[in-house]
């Protein structure tokens, strides 16, 4: 597929607030973190909607179809493009994927027939109703090298310094790749925590990165079943939270072989599954 040019990250906007404390009361500019839908179609077909921070729609796109099964390597995927005539609003809000020549997508069944039932990929389970389905299309991820608790402190460390959108706006959430000593080898946010995956793992697709079998994901807030899934999927085997994991998380987690850690506090953690040295 042919390189294309990096979207500019336009991620936070403007509004006038009125702030209240101690000082009193004041009327100020603040920024905010920007969120608009993101309708993914494959061939014309509606498959997805998402509410995202603009910005790498390619990463989240490719990261989202990977997870989801739709795509098993970038060789299927033709061109990934916005909809529409160059100036309409809405342009930037819809993008259309096509094979390659020779290629198929795997498209759930059904989703060309029902335009106006579109899912969401923020509705925890991105259209996969069971573990059984996310393993039976992913290799367990057993015998991976344990990480240690020093290295995910310092991941999440350095994930707290490697947010600028949060740290202008507050709003959004962030996702890193950490290498075995806690290092970040990328980072991505977005108000949604599965989309950050998302371009997190397009992004390591298009770099020819997966799987990443040597490296650790590391989510800002909690960890749900489908922060889990696109890790299994993109061959992560060590997911650390900064917060607590979900039952289906942590049942997902065991029985794909990924180590799971959440509540990372300097020295302090807890194993969800796997162990750490």
């Amino acid at each position: 597929m042919p390189a294309a040019p990096q979207q500019p990250l336009t991620g936070a906007r403007t509004v006038d607030i009125v702030r209240v404390g101690a000082a009193g009361v004041a009327r100020e500019d603040d920024a905010v973190a920007v969120e608009e839908p993101l309708e993914i179609r494959v061939s014309g077909d509606p498959l997805a909607i998402t509410m995202r921070t603009p910005g790498r729609d390619r990463e989240l796109v490719l990261g989202f179809l990977w997870a989801e099964g739709v795509i098993t390597s970038l060789a299927d995927v033709g061109a990934i493009t916005h909809c529409g005539r160059t100036g309409d609003p809405g342009r930037e809000n819809t993008i259309d994927v096509t094979a390659a020549p020779g290629a198929r997508l795997a498209v759930p069944d059904g989703v060309g027939a029902r335009r106006g039932t579109l899912t969401t990929s923020a509705c925890g389970v991105c259209g996969r109703r069971s573990i059984d389905d996310l393993l039976a299309r992913c290799v367990p991820l057993e015998g991976h090298a344990r990480l240690s608790l020093a290295a995910a402190a310092r991941a999440v460390e350095s994930l707290r310094g490697s947010q600028p959108l949060f740290a202008r706006t507050g709003g959004c959430h962030g996702a890193a790749l950490a290498d075995a000593t806690g290092a970040l080898v990328a980072t991505f946010e977005d108000v949604g925590r599965h989309n950050a995956v998302d371009k997190l793992v397009g992004a390591r697709l298009l770099a020819g990165g997966l799987p990443a079998r040597e490296h650790a994901l590391v989510v800002s807030g909690r960890t749900s079943f489908e922060i889990v899934q696109k890790a299994v999927a993109a061959g992560i085997p060590h997911v650390v939270g900064i917060s607590a994991p979900s039952s289906l998380a942590i049942d997902t987690a065991r029985r794909a072989g990924v180590t799971l850690l959440g509540f990372v506090r300097g020295a302090e953690l807890v194993v969800y599954a796997g162990e750490v040295t």
